[in-house]
């Protein structure tokens, strides 16, 4: 990251970010885990919830729970007003043209199997080309090779190199005139690399190729902007987001989501059912059927409306001094590698220990009160390319602080003596 500055630019008096007046909005870091209090570095994998997002699901609970849509009666009208407000809180956050290209999910997850299901099986045949990476999560990889299965497809992967960052030129190379797709991570969840996406996109749209982008890591830690980015899927988890789990989004240009058939079949997505055949709703309900996470959706836009008090460009600038402090520390610890050294990076320091496997670490430093995760991280091929089993791994929020890094640094001086 470049530290230099344009003093034109900087004003008289730069804002400190307090991480701590932000933490006390989390009734989870008013414990102690075993004995000592809770350091939480394991965002990547969920994220911890504010009183407001609890309060939100709390609420829908305790005073207007019903059912959405249809309903004439005073608690449905609320729970109806509470979820589709919802959905434009989400269009708000991530810039999109209109709510119809706001489809709710249970999470990435599921966002890219409709995606693979609906999109691909109804655009791609024997001999088309999807492009990977080789860094993507699971379920940026699974659900592509299902439809594989399914109709042929053949899939082309973007090498990495030792810092973890896509090969350079490696992704144009791969484009043929069967290239039909392009799915790729915005920021690793095993590396903390930060992909180039704008760039790939327009690469991808100057040989009219869709682009898939897994946000998952991205949407909690810096400002994503779905029109200025230009893709044409955006896929994110609420969990992730300080929001419930259980829900998501799915992103996706109007005119794509208008010319792809239901992903499931069943209640709210029809507009007509005869025996003889059916008639599908209008977006966005057409792809989501049955009664849906009302609760979650609701949480997921208190949490959006956090997170917007916040803002997430303060949210990015902290955490990427938070970065920089945590990489110095464990990279003046001796035995300490690091597993994802790109120049640009988000809030990951995945890393390994002479003589300690991962899930001993993860362990010891939990007797510490620090929590992180340990394993591949639903990034087998990443794991694989740097031939190891697994990693530790410590991922940031907004709420973390130098302090929590300084703690783990201390809990990994406690597993070298254990091992020693």
């Amino acid at each position: 990251m470049n530290a230099r500055h344009d003093s034109l630019h900087i004003p008289a008096v730069i804002p400190a970010f307090d991480a701590l007046r932000w933490r006390r909005d989390f009734p989870v870091f008013r414990q102690l885990v075993h004995g000592k209090p809770l350091v939480y570095l394991d965002n990547a994998a969920s994220s911890q919830k504010p009183q407001a997002v609890i309060d939100a699901v709390s609420d829908y609970y305790q005073r207007y729970n019903s059912n959405v849509h249809r309903g004439v009666h005073h608690l449905s009208e609320q729970a109806t007003a509470a979820y589709e407000g919802a959905r434009e809180k989400l269009r708000r956050f991530i810039n999109a043209a209109s709510i119809k290209e706001i489809i709710f999910v249970r999470g990435t997850t599921e966002a890219i199997n409709l995606v693979a299901q609906s999109y691909g099986r109804s655009h791609l045949q024997s001999g088309d080309e999807i492009i990977l990476s080789e860094m993507e999560h699971h379920s940026n990889i699974v659900p592509w090779q299902l439809l594989r299965e399914q109709t042929g497809v053949e899939l082309k992967i973007i090498p990495i190199n030792e810092a973890g960052e896509l090969q350079p030129g490696a992704y144009e190379q791969l484009f043929s005139p069967r290239t039909r797709l392009v799915a790729v991570t915005h920021i690793s969840n095993a590396l903390g690399s930060v992909n180039p996406v704008k760039a790939m996109i327009a690469h991808a749209h100057q040989q009219r190729v869709p682009v898939l982008l897994d946000g998952a890591q991205a949407v909690p830690h810096l400002p994503v902007d779905v029109r200025d980015l230009d893709c044409d899927f955006y896929a994110f988890s609420s969990h992730k987001m300080f929001g419930p789990t259980g829900i998501g989004v799915l992103y996706a240009k109007e005119a794509l989501l208008a010319d792809m058939p239901p992903y499931q079949g069943g209640g709210e997505m029809i507009r007509t059912v005869r025996f003889s055949g059916s008639t599908w709703n209008v977006l966005p309900h057409k792809f989501e059927a049955g009664t849906p996470d009302i609760a979650g959706a609701i949480g997921l836009g208190a949490a959006v409306g956090y997170l917007e008090n916040i803002g997430m460009a303060s949210i990015r600038d902290y955490e990427r001094g938070l970065l920089e402090y945590g990489t110095q520390q464990l990279q003046s610890l001796a035995g300490v590698k690091l597993v994802g050294t790109a120049r640009h990076k988000a809030g990951v320091l995945s890393f390994v220990m002479d003589g300690i496997h991962p899930h001993d670490i993860g362990t010891i430093v939990d007797q510490q009160g620090v929590a992180i995760r340990t394993g591949h991280h639903c990034a087998m091929p990443v794991m694989e390319h740097f031939h190891i089993s697994a990693t530790a791994r410590a991922s940031l929020a907004f709420y973390n602080t130098r302090e929590d890094i300084d703690a783990l640094v201390q809990a990994l001086g406690k597993a070298r003596e254990v091992f020693r």
